[in-house]
């Protein structure tokens, strides 16, 4: 099988395909002293919000913000662990063992359920409807990341599209093969109106794309 030509540019680090470097680059994590909601802040390459934290022992950290947290809060009661939870209970910023730092339920709007609890283990159901099971010292947030309904707002405009997905390495506009020309994609033959030829198996990398040495080609008569 061979391999899409965009994947190929990617791999060169063009500036079409480059992603953004951001100096604003938090390490979300959890630790085990209080701490006081100082600020709200936006991440470039986050959906949700993060939340400034200022620690008991003067130290400062970030951690994904839920709805209704404002400036002012503590956390003392929001980040527990799976066994001091009732059963139920809408949590986000999972851990998936003891320690590693919030995982599961990051993005705007997710969040997994609390399904059983055990003395060896929870079981928590996330947003595939999918069961896992933790440690019961693994730690959650009570509540679900804020910034749920920005899927609801359109863009309106192809600039945001276009910064939105450059944002996170993300080409657009996509042009398709057909409309290229020859010297760009192979399906861009110009005067072949939109077929797609197929390509010898002994082709090279940069050709073989699309049916690769069929058999048959066109539409299977009845």
């Amino acid at each position: 099988m061979g391999k899409r030509l965009r994947s190929q540019r990617r791999g060169k680090g063009s500036r079409t395909y480059r992603v953004p470097s951001y100096k604003f680059r938090p390490s979300l994590k959890y630790k085990n002293v209080d701490g006081e909601v100082v600020d709200i802040v936006k991440d470039p390459i986050r959906n949700s919000p993060l939340a400034e934290i200022r620690y008991a022992d003067r130290s400062r950290g970030h951690i994904v913000a839920i709805e209704g947290l404002k400036v002012g809060d503590t956390i003392e009661k929001l980040i527990l662990p799976l066994k001091d939870m009732n059963e139920g209970a809408q949590i986000s910023s999972v851990e998936t063992y003891p320690n590693s730092g919030p995982k599961l339920c990051r993005t705007s709007g997710s969040f997994a359920i609390i399904v059983s609890k055990g003395a060896k283990g929870c079981v928590i159901r996330l947003p595939s409807k999918k069961k896992k099971k933790l440690h019961p010292n693994c730690r959650a947030m009570l509540g679900i990341p804020a910034g749920e309904g920005r899927k609801e707002k359109p863009f309106v405009k192809a600039g945001a599209k276009f910064y939105a997905a450059h944002a996170r390495g993300k080409l657009y506009p996509r042009t398709s093969g057909v409309a290229m020309t020859a010297t760009d994609h192979p399906y861009g033959a110009s005067g072949s109106g939109k077929t797609r030829p197929p390509v010898s198996r002994h082709a090279p990398p940069g050709r073989k794309v699309g049916s690769i040495s069929p058999s048959r080609t066109g539409r299977k008569k009845r």
